[in-house]
């Protein structure tokens, strides 16, 4: 994983200029303010001026969620900008704070303005706005949310997400939208909305159908990971009775997703069928850890293997055996191929979104989306892996080359 990482980080840096080094504004207005510049600027398009005033957000002392909801709120005034990608890259810099520590977020937090002031939003695509005006059914609802959470029955025991996650996998946009703001209505938070979306947007994946075109699988893919990001902010940073950490803007994008997931309906036409269900235990498979990691091993050897992975899913979490173990099997089979960074943003969201349910028929479903998305695209020529064990031979001392 160590050798991936850094294989993509120098890649990455590899031929670029040194970043230029920006300050932050000599005054220090209130976050609110702050909050104001960033997204005007992100408007105009000007990553200066956006950089700057994040910087200075930074040296005001404001604390993480305040930060993180400065981010969110401004990426979700374009709708699902940049395919997903400018909302993800902002959770995944947060996600890096927490683990280095948030005394860095001016060196990490920047680096991502450029792409989310320069990202193109769904509203100036073709398919958001024809023959439906998604983006306009979004901002009326989105104008609806201060004072749907100001008046929404307040529980703790809000549990519905299965079925708002059904309601989000209709085919009718208004009523998607209803859905949306009913659950508010009963109850759900911010982050219940967030988990509801991901886990429909994972079922996209789940079920997506092999007779779409290779390149489909990534319209599945960038749903799910914008869902996963969405969910995690929301989780950052969004109740209704903090809007000053920009909550309820963040909440924004849980309608673009659902929108993104309404759009991607095609994917499941028809839809593939969820191994384990209708009574089927899957008694031709291997029963043991060990027999299932093989089976694993050498299904990805091999194309066209999408059904035979999602059924060695369902069979290892249907006896009981460890998730975690499987887990590590769907990272391994992912570091030995040359994939892209697609593939490692599939494992972390279906991980990640697994974890908020566990060993249940739901998180099933996610693993199940994980391990059909990474057979879909497995295998590949594994050079990458070639070169990692090459170095490891020869920084133990061994030899390349023999003498016959």
């Amino acid at each position: 994983a160590l050798f991936q990482g850094a294989r993509r980080v120098a890649q990455d840096c590899d031929g670029e200029a040194p970043r230029r080094k920006r300050a932050p504004l000599a005054s220090r207005p209130d976050l609110s303010t702050l909050r104001r510049w960033l997204r005007h600027w992100s408007a105009v398009r000007h990553r200066e001026a956006a950089e700057r005033t994040l910087l200075t957000a930074i040296a005001t002392g404001a604390p993480p969620p305040a930060l993180a909801g400065l981010m969110y709120a401004t990426a979700t005034d374009r709708a699902f900008a940049d395919g997903g990608h400018a909302l993800d890259f902002i959770n995944k810099a947060c996600e890096c704070l927490d683990l280095i520590g948030w005394e860095h977020a001016d060196a990490v937090l920047p680096s991502v303005v450029g792409q989310m002031v320069a990202a193109r939003g769904a509203e100036q695509t073709t398919a958001w706005r024809h023959p439906l005006d998604l983006v306009a059914l979004s901002d009326e609802a989105a104008a609806e949310l201060p004072e749907l959470f100001r008046t929404r029955h307040r529980s703790e025991d809000w549990s519905d997400h299965v079925q708002l996650a059904a309601d989000l996998l209709g085919d009718d946009a208004k009523a998607i939208l209803a859905a949306l703001k009913a659950a508010v209505r009963a109850g759900a938070s911010p982050a219940d909305l967030g988990r509801s979306l991901a886990y429909a947007a994972a079922l996209r994946v789940a079920r997506f159908g092999t007779a779409n075109e290779q390149a489909d699988w990534e319209t599945a893919l960038h749903v799910f990971t914008y869902a996963n990001a969405i969910h995690q902010a929301l989780k950052r940073t969004a109740t209704e009775d903090s809007p000053q950490n920009g909550g309820i803007d963040a909440v924004r994008g849980v309608l673009h997703g659902a929108m993104a997931v309404y759009l991607a309906r095609y994917l499941n036409v028809p839809p593939a069928r969820l191994p384990g269900e209708d009574g089927d235990r899957l008694d031709d498979l291997p029963e043991t850890i060990e027999e299932i990691r093989e089976g694993f091993l050498n299904a990805f050897d091999r194309q066209r293997q999408v059904d035979t992975a999602a059924r060695l899913v369902a069979r290892h979490l249907m006896l009981g055996h460890p998730p975690q173990a499987l887990i590590a099997t769907l990272a391994h089979v992912l570091l030995r191929e040359d994939a892209g960074f697609h593939a490692y943003q599939m494992l972390e969201a279906g991980v990640r979104q697994f974890g908020e349910w566990g060993n249940t028929d739901q998180g099933r479903h996610i693993l199940i989306a994980v391990a059909r998305y990474l057979a879909a695209h497995s295998p590949t020529e594994r050079s990458a892996f070639q070169t990692a064990d090459i170095a490891q031979r020869l920084l133990r001392g061994g030899e390349l080359h023999q003498d016959a």
